[in-house]
C-alpha cells in the first residue's frame, strides 16, 4: 500500500505539474480511505490546501449538497469555486464515496479542476467497486487498490494486542484476503474486541428476505469447491431469485455457477445466525453432499454438525482429508478430526494432524499439536512420529540444538525402536538437521544412533506396526512408519551415509537408479523416494538429475501448499540453479519462497533466501547493492545454523568481489574455514575454494589459502566429485608452488563437464588468462578471456564481464560498439531470444522454452549482436528500454 501511496503522490503532489483526477478504486475496507487520510497529511505538510468530504447515500439526490459541505463557510456553488480557484496555495480537493456524491457538485468540481491553470487544483476520488461511477470526464486516472500480500497482512494481524497464532492465525488470513479493515475485524472478533464494519453487512443482511437471509447462511457455510448447485440443493430450491436483493445490494455476485461474497466480512456476517440454523444449514449440505457423490464435502458437513466426540464422524474426515490439493486444508480436517476423537485414540489422531501441519510449515501449530499430544500417550511409535513432525519444524525456525534433542532424545527413551524402518526415519531427519547445523556434536550424535539403528549397514524390511487402526487410512502415518518400499528405504539409507561423510557422493549415486523415478506417480512415497535421491544427487554434484528431480518435487509441493515440506528442498535447488547458470529461474523461485516463509515464521528458511538474493545481486553486478547492510535477521542464531552462516559468508564474500574488496571477500571466505583450515561446512565450505585462492592472490594471503587447500584436498578424500576435482585444479594453480601452473589450468578447463558451471569456468578462464597475459602470451590470453566474457554476458554478470572487458583492452582488444535500433530487421523468432536474453535468461533457459538447443540460440545470438550494433546482453537491455 506504501507504493500507492508514492505513486499517488507522484501524480497530483506538490511536485507534480498540472491538475489532474484520480480515482481510487477498490472494495470496502481495502485502504482507499487511509490512502486519502495519508496524501492529505502529505499534502497539508508540503504547503498544499487540502479540502475533504465524505459523500453519504442518503445526500445523492441533494443538489450540491457534497459542494456544500466541502466549503461549509460559502453558501452556493459560485463563490465555493472562486473560493478555491483565488487560494494563493497550491489546491487538493478529496472526496470519499464518489459513487455516493450528488451529479452537481462532481459536476462543479470537475470543471473547477479545468479551469484553475494559474493555482493547479487536483481532485482525488474514492470509490467501492469494480466499476467507476458514472458522470466522472473521460480523463479520469484509475488507480485500483487490491489487497494486500500475504507478508503484510501477516505483519499487520501480528502487529495487532493478542493476536492469534497456530491454526487461528493462518484461518484468519485465508479468511480476509488482504483486505484490510475485514482482517482487523476478525482479530477483533478473535480477541472480543466489537465489530464495526460486520455490523454494517449485518444490518444490511438484516433487511432482506428470509429466503434470502437463509440462501446467504448457506453460501457461507458452503465449502469454496461448493458451487451454486450444491447450495440450491441443500436449499431445497431452484429459485434464482432469492439471491436478487442480494446481488443488488453489491453483498453478492453469481456467476459461473458460483456464489462469490464480495467482501470477506460479507460471508462472516452472514454465517453469524442462531446455532440452531447454522447446523441445520450443515446437516442440509452434508446430505446434498451424499446425493452428489462428494465425500469430503460431506464428510465436513457432518462433523461440523456433530455435538461432542463421534468417532464416526472422525473416521470420515481423516478418509478424506487429503482429498483436497491443499494441505492446510487437509492438516485443518485432520486437526479437527484429532478434536472428534475419544480418548483412546486420539493420540494416533493428533499424529495424523501433527504430520500435516508440519507439512505446513507453521512452528507454533505443530507445538501447540505437539504439547497436546505429549500429555495423551507414550506409545513408542506415535511419541516418535511426533517428535520427527516438531523437530523438522523446528528446525525450519532455526532452532537445530532443540530440534535434535527432541527427536534424538523420542528415540532414545524407546528402545524397541532401535532398528527397523522407523528408525531410518528418524535418523534421515536427524542427518537433515545435522547437515543444517554443521555442528560436529551434531555429526556425532546422528552417527551413534545409526550405528545403533544399523542404518549404515543394512535396512531390514520388518516393519513397527504399533500405530492404531485408526491410521491406516492415513498414508503419511503409514509411510513414515512403515517404509515398505525397498527402493525407498535403499535411498534414505544412501542419503543418511552421505550426510554423515560415510560414503563418497560420487560413488553413492551410481548404485541408485534416478530415470525410472520419470514414470512414477506422485505418491508419497515416491515424493520421498525423489527427494532422497535429489539429495544425494545434489551432495555427488550431479546437477541434471538434481535439478529434474528437485524441479518435479517442487512442482507438487508448491501446487499443494506445503510450504514446509517445501522448505528442505528450496536451498539446495537455489544452489544448483545459481550453480549452473539459471539465474532468472532461481530469483522467481526465491521470490515466491520467501513470502510463505515469512508469514508461517520458518526463519533460518528466510535468511537463506536472503542470502540468495544478496549473492544473485553480487554476481550480476547490481549498482544498488549494498552487500554490508544485508544481515541474516534477528531470528536466526548462526552459531546453530552452520549451512545458512556459511550461505551468508559466501555471499557476503560475492558482494565483496563485485565492487572489488579483495580483502573484504578473502575474509568472509576465510570465515568458512576454521583457523587450522579445516571446512566449517562439509560440503559448503569446500565449494569455495577457488573464490579463496582467487581472493588470496588478489589480496596477499597465498600461504594461509595454501593450507586451507591441503585440508580441503584431505577432506574430500580419494573420490571427489568432477566440480570438487575441477575447483581444486583451479586452486592449485594459484595456490600450490608444487603444482605446474599451466598444467592446473589446463586440468581445470580440459573436462568439458565444467561447462555444467558456468560461472565456475568463466573465473577459471580469467585466472588461466592473467597468468597467460603475465608470461605475455597475450594472444592465448585473448582467447580465454573472450569465451569467458561471453559466458559472463549470457549469465547477465555484469561485474565479471566489466573486468574481462578490461582485461581486453590491456590485451589490445577493442571495445564494443555502442547498441543501435535495428529490431525490425529480425524475425519474429529472433526478437523473442533478443527479449527474452536481455531479462537476464541464459541460452539453457531460453532453449528449454523456445524448445531449441542451448548451442542454437546462442548461434542465434551470435548473428543477431552484430545486426543490433551490440556485443553483450546488458547492451540488449539498453537497446529494449531505449526503444
Amino acid at each position: 500500500m506504501s507504493g500507492d501511496l508514492q505513486h499517488i503522490l507522484r501524480r497530483i503532489g506538490p511536485e507534480a505539474s498540472g491538475p489532474r483526477i484520480l480515482l481510487l478504486l477498490g472494495e470496502e475496507g481495502i485502504g482507499k480511505t487511509w490512502l486519502l487520510r495519508a496524501v492529505a497529511e502529505r499534502s497539508a505538510a508540503a504547503g498544499t490546501r487540502v479540502l475533504s468530504v465524505q459523500c453519504w447515500s442518503a445526500e445523492k439526490n441533494v443538489a450540491f449538497a457534497a459542494l456544500r459541505r466541502l466549503f461549509p463557510v460559502v453558501p452556493d456553488q459560485t463563490s465555493s469555486t472562486a473560493s478555491a480557484s483565488e487560494s494563493p496555495e497550491r489546491t487538493l480537493i478529496i472526496v470519499d464515496d464518489v459513487q455516493d456524491c450528488d451529479q452537481p457538485s462532481l459536476t462543479a468540481l470537475c470543471w473547477l479542476v479545468r479551469c484553475t491553470t494559474e493555482r493547479p487544483a487536483s481532485i482525488l476520488l474514492a470509490a467501492r467497486g469494480d466499476a467507476a461511477p458514472a458522470g466522472l470526464p473521460s480523463e479520469v486516472e484509475v488507480i485500483r487498490v487490491n489487497p494486500l500480500g500475504l507478508p503484510s497482512a501477516a505483519a499487520l494481524l501480528d502487529a495487532q494486542p493478542d493476536p492469534p497464532t497456530g491454526r487461528p492465525r493462518l484461518e484468519l488470513l485465508q479468511k480476509a484476503r488482504g483486505n484490510p479493515s475485514a482482517l482487523l475485524e476478525l482479530c477483533g472478533d478473535h480477541t472480543a474486541h466489537p465489530r464495526r464494519v460486520e455490523h454494517g453487512f449485518q444490518r444490511r443482511i438484516d433487511a432482506f428476505p428470509p429466503e434470502t437471509r437463509r440462501a446467504l447462511l448457506y453460501a457461507a457455510t458452503a465449502l469454496p469447491d461448493e458451487g451454486l448447485a450444491a447450495i440450491m440443493a441443500a436449499l431445497g430450491t431452484d429459485d434464482l431469485s432469492i439471491w436478487a436483493p442480494a446481488e443488488a445490494a453489491g453483498l453478492v455476485q453469481i456467476d459461473g455457477g458460483q456464489v462469490t461474497f464480495r467482501h470477506p466480512l460479507g460471508r462472516t456476517a452472514a454465517g453469524r445466525q442462531p446455532a440452531d440454523l447454522r447446523y441445520r444449514a450443515h446437516r442440509d449440505l452434508a446430505a446434498a453432499a451424499t446425493a452428489a457423490g462428494r465425500p469430503a464435502a460431506h464428510a465436513h458437513h457432518a462433523a461440523a454438525a456433530t455435538l461432542g466426540v463421534d468417532e464416526a464422524a472422525a473416521q470420515a474426515l481423516r478418509a478424506t482429508a487429503w482429498a483436497s490439493r491443499d494441505t492446510f486444508t487437509a492438516a485443518r480436517v485432520l486437526d479437527q478430526a484429532a478434536d472428534l476423537t475419544g480418548d483412546a485414540d486420539r493420540a494416533a489422531s493428533l499424529v495424523d494432524a501433527l504430520l500435516a501441519a508440519a507439512a505446513v510449515g507453521d512452528l507454533d501449530w505443530v507445538r501447540s499439536l505437539h504439547e497436546t499430544f505429549i500429555r495423551r500417550t507414550t506409545d513408542p511409535a506415535l511419541v516418535c512420529l511426533a517428535a520427527c513432525a516438531a523437530a523438522a519444524t523446528l528446525s525450519l525456525a532455526s532452532y537445530q540444538t532443540e530440534a535434535l534433542d527432541l527427536l534424538l532424545e523420542a528415540a532414545d527413551r524407546h528402545s524397541g525402536l532401535a532398528d527397523g524402518p522407523l528408525s531410518l526415519t528418524v535418523t534421515t531427519i536427524a542427518a537433515a538437521i545435522a547437515h543444517q547445523s554443521g555442528l560436529p556434536e551434531h555429526y556425532r550424535r546422528v552417527l551413534e544412533k545409526s550405528a545403533r539403528a544399523g542404518t549404515l549397514e543394512s535396512v531390514e524390511a520388518t516393519t513397527v506396526n504399533t500405530v492404531n487402526t485408526v491410521n491406516t487410512v492415513n498414508t503419511v502415518t503409514d509411510v513414515l512408519t512403515h517404509l515398505n518400499d525397498a527402493d525407498l528405504r535403499t535411498t534414505l539409507t544412501a542419503y543418511v551415509s552421505v550426510i554423515t561423510q560415510q560414503t563418497a557422493p560420487a560413488q553413492v549415486i551410481r548404485r541408485l537408479d534416478p530415470p525410472r523415478l520419470g514414470t512414477l506417480s506422485e505418491d508419497l512415497r515416491r515424493l520421498l523416494l525423489r527427494l532422497a535421491v535429489a539429495a544425494v544427487a545434489y551432495h555427488a554434484d550431479e546437477p541434471a538429475t538434481s535439478l529434474a528431480q528437485f524441479r518435479r518435487a517442487d512442482t507438487y509441493l508448491r501446487a499443494r501448499g506445503a510450504h514446509g515440506a517445501r522448505a528442505w528442498l528450496l536451498s539446495p535447488l537455489l544452489d544448483t540453479l545459481l550453480a549452473t547458470g539459471r539465474w532468472a529461474e532461481a530469483e522467481a523461485l526465491a521470490a515466491t519462497a520467501l513470502d510463505h516463509a515469512a508469514v508461517l515464521g520458518m526463519h533460518r528458511v528466510v535468511s537463506d533466501l536472503r542470502a540468495f538474493d544478496l549473492t544473485l545481486r553480487a554476481v550480476r553486478g547490481d549498482a544498488d547493492l549494498d552487500g554490508t547492510a544485508a544481515t541474516p535477521g534477528p531470528d536466526v542464531d548462526l552459531a546453530e545454523n552452520g549451512a545458512t552462516r556459511c550461505r551468508w559468508a559466501r555471499a557476503r564474500a560475492t558482494a565483496a568481489f563485485d565492487r572489488g574488496d579483495w580483502s573484504d571477500a578473502y575474509r568472509w571466505l576465510r570465515s568458512l574455514f576454521t583457523p587450522d583450515g579445516e571446512p566449517e561446512h562439509p560440503y559448503l565450505s569446500p565449494r569455495a575454494i577457488a573464490e579463496l585462492a582467487i581472493a588470496a592472490v588478489r589480496s596477499g594471503r597465498t600461504q594461509d589459502a595454501a593450507r586451507v587447500l591441503e585440508r580441503v584436498r584431505d577432506q574430500q578424500g580419494e573420490r571427489p566429485t568432477t566440480r570438487m576435482t575441477l575447483l581444486m585444479h583451479h586452486a592449485s594453480a594459484l595456490l600450490d608452488p608444487a603444482t605446474d601452473q599451466e598444467a592446473g589450468f589446463q586440468l581445470a578447463l580440459v573436462n568439458p563437464a565444467g561447462e555444467q558451471w558456468p560461472l565456475e569456468r568463466a573465473q577459471t578462464r580469467f585466472s588461466y588468462a592473467l597468468w597467460l597475459r603475465r608470461g605475455r602470451r597475450t594472444s592465448e590470453a585473448r582467447e580465454q578471456l573472450a569465451a569467458a566474457l561471453e559466458t559472463a554476458e549470457e549469465l547477465g554478470s555484469a561485474g565479471l564481464a566489466a573486468a574481462l572487458r578490461s582485461e581486453m583492452r590491456a590485451s589490445g582488444v577493442a571495445t564494443a560498439p555502442e547498441p543501435s535500433a535495428a529490431l525490425s530487421t529480425l524475425t519474429a523468432q529472433q526478437q523473442q531470444i533478443v527479449r527474452m536474453a536481455a531479462s537476464g535468461m541464459s541460452n539453457r533457459e531460453i532453449g528449454e522454452q523456445l524448445f531449441l538447443s542451448p548451442r542454437t540460440v546462442g548461434s542465434h545470438l551470435y548473428n543477431i549482436y552484430p545486426k543490433l550494433g551490440v556485443s553483450s546482453r546488458h547492451q540488449l537491455r539498453d537497446l529494449l528500454e531505449a526503444g
